[in-house]
């Protein structure tokens, strides 16, 4: 008979053991070592078992935890110690099976309660520990977001940010330290806010509303050329939103934007979802610093460029789930490089508009298949006082996906 779950994760709020179920109660109580932070470990007060806050890194506790593997132990966290807690880190090293899980309500169940919204329709998204542009792709008109903060700072961070990106309108509530004593809710519209002493933990919700100065990217590919910085060397809006298309991006996604140019395509990708990455190589110092600001335009602080020249430049980078080369494929060695640098199931997308590239694919895909397409786009212009198709160059593309 298998032995009974040894390690027991309970979820706490600012209620302390008052909040807790008998059950939870019961495992912090009789645990011989409880552990947690230093405000989880105050709110449970004097138990009988041994108090250990986590260390810096947190993982060095760990093997204090392990250490009593076969008795009572007690881990406390915030609310749901699987949403967005330490409940996923400890899985890693403590088998599910000796583990039991008592969560309380989390952060974002009690703010949706406090403000009468149904949590499945909100976007929700955690800036603790991480970059404040991670909320960017949820700013949409309509949308309602409910965001962890990452302390007293986040909230005017936040307003400041969404005034800059013309959504000064959207309304802001602040919901501090919910479920205890020090509770605290607070609202006003971005553009107004004056935070004064924000407790640390705190909860911000937005209600999102757009002036007319805000870009707001649509949830379809091929954003206008106009918004990003570029000299020319840029995949056109309705060609951009064919490659992205093509590329088919999926959730939690690496794409290697070989031959970045502007940084659109990969821009582009990291918009489509918000846990989608990509690593930008371009050999141009100038426009390498230029797609870093474009980037930047998009409040995109975790798209990575490196300055260097394919295939040298691509070495040592994770390997992508997929490849944009739009900066021209010059030789075989480059498109070799990058098939097998593809995980399986991964894409690769190839764009041309010379002779000697569409030759390079041609071979390409006869030599592995996929799909091969040249792609004709005409532009209305004046022509004195009437309108004529001007052509721009056809588009030769290869998609290949890797078996």
């Amino acid at each position: 008979m298998k032995p009974a779950p040894w390690l027991t994760l309970v979820g706490i709020g600012e209620d302390g053991l008052d909040g807790l179920s008998s059950a939870a109660r019961r495992a912090v109580m009789q645990a011989e070592l409880v552990v947690g932070g230093r405000r989880h470990l105050a709110l449970v007060g004097d138990t009988p078992g041994t108090h250990l806050p986590w260390g810096s890194p947190i993982e060095a506790t760990f093997p204090a935890i392990l250490a009593r593997r076969g008795s009572p132990v007690c881990v406390l966290a915030s609310g749901d110690p699987f949403h967005y807690g330490i409940g996923s880190v400890l899985a890693r090293h403590v088998d599910p099976g000796d583990m039991t899980c008592l969560p309380h309500a989390s952060s974002f169940s009690l703010a949706a309660a406090r403000l009468g919204w149904a949590l499945q329709d909100c976007g929700l998204v955690t800036l603790h520990g991480r970059p404040l542009q991670r909320i960017v792709p949820f700013l949409r008109p309509g949308k309602l977001i409910l965001a962890l903060s990452w302390d007293e700072t986040t909230p005017a961070a936040l307003a400041a940010l969404l005034v800059a990106r013309g959504f000064g309108l959207s309304r802001l509530t602040v919901l501090e330290a919910m479920g205890g004593p020090r509770e605290r809710i607070t609202s006003a519209l971005a553009r107004d806010v004056c935070l004064d002493r924000v407790d640390p933990l705190n909860v911000v919700a937005v209600e999102v509303l757009a002036d007319a100065t805000a870009r707001v990217p649509p949830i379809t590919p091929g954003l206008p050329d106009d918004w990003f910085e570029h000299d020319g060397q840029i995949t056109k809006s309705r060609i951009r939103a064919l490659t992205l298309s093509a590329l088919a991006p999926q959730p939690g996604g690496l794409l290697w934007d070989v031959g970045a140019g502007s940084g659109s395509v990969g821009i582009e990708w990291m918009l489509s979802c918000p846990d989608n990455r990509t690593v930008a190589i371009e050999s141009d110092p100038v426009r390498a610093s230029r797609v870093a600001r474009n980037a930047a335009s998009f409040w995109l602080a975790d798209l990575r460029v490196v300055e260097a020249r394919a295939p040298d430049g691509l070495q040592d980078l994770p390997r992508p789930d997929a490849i944009f080369i739009g900066g021209g494929v010059t030789s075989p060695a480059l498109l070799d490089f990058c098939l097998g640098a593809l995980a399986p199931g991964g894409r690769l997308v190839a764009n041309v508009v010379t002779l000697e590239g569409q030759m390079l694919l041609g071979a390409a895909f006869a030599a592995h298949g996929g799909d091969l397409v040249t792609v004709n786009i005409a532009q209305a212009d004046p022509v004195g006082r009437f309108h004529g198709w001007r052509a721009a160059m056809p588009v030769t593309q290869w998609v290949w996906v890797k078996p």
